[in-house]
């Protein structure tokens, strides 16, 4: 059982688990105070249901199927929108109210969100420092879209973020406005290095994302026919090399090492290697420390710029502020994007000034001037930074780690748990064979819908649950998302076999 802060039990599906509790942060007494929602209420919030204004009027549609009503909304979602829609076809709800950690859907539902907008809200939903943010540039009559001007706003979101750079950089750094999305930064990325150096190679590696643009794809793990040489990513469970821990590490180093040392290794000189302290979509396996100081010798040693892709792993995420600060590393680029907007589109890259050679308009973007995004950015990394936040995630995170690894004791179905801070994959696999068990991990990812908890998948071949809950996540609230997870687990182990 887990013990929440009030003291309550709170029974688990399976073997008693590690307890997660001790006393909250002060940080956390900062998150607003709402009720943890039984497993599948349907009680109203504390402002009755939210019925969404549309063209039919506050009140059409009130009741089954009319106009508004949510299986109406997902009809009409289904019938017009692109086939490459992804989280809609696998969560069906239609949220209309979110506070915190909290989801409502029109159907009165509420879900503990473990999804966090892909890791983009690392406060939790509506949180009141971003709403005032956002009211204050509303309120105060400012441009809300002046392409790359000089405003008060962008001026305060640079200092902020500076402020929160590794040292060695923040003092020699210069900073590029993206478009909206992550992906756009990585295109940012890789064209800077590769017009730096005059080069166009690039060293990325397996099982890697870095967005669904056409550079930021050629640099992810599924890619064929492009110019990029793929390295090993070190990992236990599944060592290329058969080994795990420091030894797979090690060997992994000594591939990418003699690779590039090779003169018959058919690798010219690359613009730059880009890599992910912690790969996300690819089944949240943090990089060793060790491992990714060689990365970094080995780069700078041969003049190849270093990329981190922090985009998900960024603003205390993973129990630092920055993914790469865990093994004290200083990359020659940084790609930052979701939490840095406070939950509005917003992505920069970071760089050694060195770097800085692009002629004017060798990058662009038309909303790169959002200006409530960065008032909204500056008041999450503001409020992460005093409050500690990235230390909480780092704590509770550990704790969480091992009630999830005292689950794994008693289910054969559990291979291996991981991650780092609020950063936590489960992947599921077949208990006779140990390979991966994506319809599995669909069948428990739908268990914890159904129990009120919204989480997602990743892995290699979608068999990594994975949990991204706000930074501001309780002690209780926790023990809550673990105890709907651990029930789900073995309720769908034995639905599949």
């Amino acid at each position: 059982m887990f013990e929440t802060q009030s003291g309550r039990a709170i029974t688990a599906g399976g073997p008693t688990l590690v307890a997660v509790t001790e006393p909250a942060a002060a940080a956390a007494a900062t998150e607003i105070p709402l009720q943890v929602p039984t497993q599948g209420s349907r009680e109203p919030g504390p402002h009755g249901r939210h019925v969404p204004h549309g063209p039919h009027g506050p009140d059409a549609g009130d009741g089954p199927g009319g106009p508004l009503a949510p299986e109406g909304i997902l009809r009409r979602q289904a019938q017009r929108e692109s086939a490459a829609r992804t989280y809609a076809r696998s969560l069906p709800i239609v949220p209309v109210r979110a506070r915190g950690l909290t989801i409502e859907g029109a159907d009165g539902r509420r879900y503990l969100d473990c999804l966090s907008g892909a890791g983009s809200l690392a406060l939790g939903h509506n949180h009141p420092v971003v709403l005032e943010a956002i009211r204050g540039v509303l309120d105060s009559g400012a441009p809300l879209h002046v392409l790359d001007l000089a405003t008060p706003v962008k001026d305060d979101f640079t200092t902020e973020l500076f402020a929160n750079l590794p040292p060695e950089l923040a003092a020699d750094a210069r900073i590029q406005f993206c478009g909206p999305a992550g992906t756009d930064a990585v295109e940012a990325a890789l064209k800077l290095v590769r017009t730096a150096t005059g080069r166009s190679g690039l060293l990325a590696f397996t099982g890697a994302y870095h967005g669904m643009t056409a550079g930021a794809l050629d640099a992810s793990g599924g890619a064929p026919g492009v110019r990029v040489t793929r390295l090993p990513y070190p990992q236990d469970l599944r060592c290329p090399f058969g080994v795990g821990g420091p030894e797979g590490a090690e060997l992994s180093a000594r591939w990418t090492e003699n690779l590039l040392d090779d003169p018959k290794g058919g690798v010219p000189a690359p613009a730059g290697m880009i890599v992910e302290p912690v790969q996300g979509e690819g089944g949240v396996i943090p990089a060793p420390d060790g491992w990714l100081r060689r990365m970094r010798e080995i780069t700078a040693a041969r003049g190849i710029p270093l990329i981190a892709d922090e985009v998900q792993t960024g603003v205390g995420r993973t129990g630092a502020f920055w993914g790469v600060d865990h093994a004290g590393v200083v990359p020659d680029v940084m790609v930052l994007s979701k939490a840095i907007g406070g939950s509005l589109p917003l992505a920069v890259i970071v760089y050694r000034s060195g770097l800085d050679v692009w002629a004017p308009g060798g990058h662009a973007g038309t909303f790169r001037g959002n200006q409530l995004a960065m008032a909204a950015g500056t008041a999450t990394l503001a409020f992460v930074r005093e409050n500690r936040l990235a230390e909480r995630a780092a704590t509770l995170g550990e704790r969480m780690l091992a009630a999830l690894r005292g689950l794994a004791g008693g289910h054969a179905c559990i291979g291996e748990v991981r991650g780092r801070g609020l950063m936590i994959g489960v992947e599921l696999v077949d208990p006779d064979t140990g390979a991966a068990a994506p319809a599995l991990a669909a069948a428990v990812r739908q268990g914890c819908l159904d129990r009120g908890l919204i989480v997602e998948l990743g892995g290699r071949h979608g068999a990594v649950v994975r949990l991204l809950p706000p930074l501001t996540l309780t002690d209780e609230q926790a023990a809550a998302v673990l105890d709907r997870l651990a029930d789900a687990i073995p309720a769908a182990s034995r639905r599949t076999h």
